[in-house]
């Protein structure tokens, strides 16, 4: 029994292993952490200032553009500069953004404008910085331990997930927002300090020069590998229809419980959370493209649950069980891109991946802000959750490459596989 509990326990292997991976690892963390409070305190201020449920959504919109463009553009640029300086410096342009936020929410009467010009800016930022902290893992994790990887980094989001948007809700509500950012302000700062220990990581002799012509071929080979197209669909779906964040303040309004806005905004990640802390047997499955599927269509009958309860206390239980179902899938296509994309063009894809994650989200938001205006609050939640079930039938028909995946016989895993076994030999 002690033997079979120890077995779901994250692997910690990439921090035994890594020096940089811990840097990383733990500088993500506070940073996460710090994010999360300005992630609630942001649409709880636009809608102190505007009272509109289609301006907080609005937030998604202006993210949306900076997010696509430098998405991709970031992605060559990871693969053509050295990746700790992405790193680092977009990590310290983020702060001063956190700092404009500070200054605005400290006016005698707060601007509106200022929070969607850091909304596009911070996006922007955001969309250079994540295709290089993607494609760095690959090279500072051996490739057997690439999955805990995932794993842990999954667990680095969640803590910071839990806690801060319960924490944030307490914040806002008695001390007010200025404190959030300050928080955040102060993340940052120590963040900063621990990227600048981070071994240098500079381009590979074979990544093309930041372009858009590298940019196509990036998406060329992306388009050529059916099975991470179905992981980029299935996420941008999941997300775009059944995403609720934009409606949770109205929610909680609704359900005259606006004390649970702050749990609500924890429930995903604390759900997340469950699934890394027992992530264990992530390692030991190898059809990867089915439980990404299987996943993303539980994660939207969640969402539908959510939607219909009028309890708060279900709604954040389902919100809990949509949290997980959102991990699992999200660790294992992690593992697909980690485990058989070549390092020379890791950034460009980690680019195509990040909107396949993000722009979801971001769009999500719009799509739930206009349907509520449109609709209710409520059918707005369970609505989606039906359209995401549907669309992942759909994709999962259409994309059978991805249902037969598996990582003992795929062919660029087992090309990476050698590949990394030579580089890096077994000590005698």
């Amino acid at each position: 029994m002690a033997a079979r509990l120890v077995s779901l326990l994250p692997d910690l292997a990439p921090w035994r292993v890594s020096v940089d991976f811990r840097r990383l690892w733990v500088a993500g963390l506070i940073t996460n952490f710090g994010s999360f409070l300005t992630f609630v305190a942001l649409p709880v201020q636009m809608k102190e200032l505007t009272g509109s449920v289609a301006a907080v959504g609005a937030i998604g919109a202006v993210e949306l553009v900076p997010l696509i463009v430098f998405g991709l553009y970031g992605g060559a640029l990871a693969d053509a500069l050295d990746k700790r300086a992405l790193i680092l410096w977009t990590e310290v342009g983020q702060g001063l953004l956190c700092a404009a936020l500070l200054v605005n929410a400290l006016l005698p009467e707060p601007l509106v404008w200022p929070l969607y010009l850091v909304a596009a800016l911070s996006s922007a930022l955001v969309a250079v910085q994540r295709p290089a902290l993607d494609s760095i893992v690959p090279r500072i994790v051996p490739h057997e331990h690439l999955p805990a990887a995932a794993s842990l980094n999954s667990l680095r989001w969640t803590v910071g997930g839990v806690a801060a948007p319960a924490l944030a809700g307490v914040v806002v509500a008695y001390a007010g927002l200025g404190w959030a950012y300050a928080a955040d302000l102060a993340t940052f700062v120590v963040s900063v300090a621990l990227a600048v220990g981070l071994a240098p990581s500079p381009a590979s002799h074979e990544a093309a020069k930041p372009s858009w012509r590298s940019i196509a071929e990036g998406a060329r080979y992306a388009w050529s590998r059916k099975e991470l197209l179905g992981t980029y669909a299935v996420d941008l779906a999941a997300m775009f229809l059944a995403m609720p964040l934009a409606v949770l303040p109205f929610l909680a309004d609704e359900l005259d419980a606006e004390w649970s806005l702050g749990l609500m905004y924890a429930a995903l990640p604390t759900g997340a959370l469950l699934v890394t802390l027992t992530s264990g047997w992530t390692s030991r499955v190898h059809r990867h493209g089915r439980m990404v599927v299987l996943a993303a269509a539980l994660w939207g009958l969640s969402v539908v649950a959510a939607g219909l309860v009028r309890e708060v206390w279900l709604v954040l239980a389902f919100l809990v069980l949509g949290g997980g179902f959102d991990m699992i899938s999200g660790i294992f296509r992690a593992a697909m891109w980690n485990q058989t994309i070549p390092d020379e063009l890791r950034g460009r894809l980690a680019g195509i991946e990040l909107l396949s994650y993000s722009v979801g989200p971001q769009l999500g938001q719009v799509r739930a802000g206009a349907m509520a205006a449109w609709t209710s609050v409520r059918a707005s939640v369970w609505a989606g959750g039906v359209l995401c079930v549907a669309a992942v039938g759909v994709l999962a028909v259409c994309l059978p490459k991805l249902m037969t995946y598996d990582v003992r016989t795929n062919e660029h895993a087992v090309r990476m596989r050698a590949g990394r076994a030579l580089a890096h030999p077994p000590r005698p």
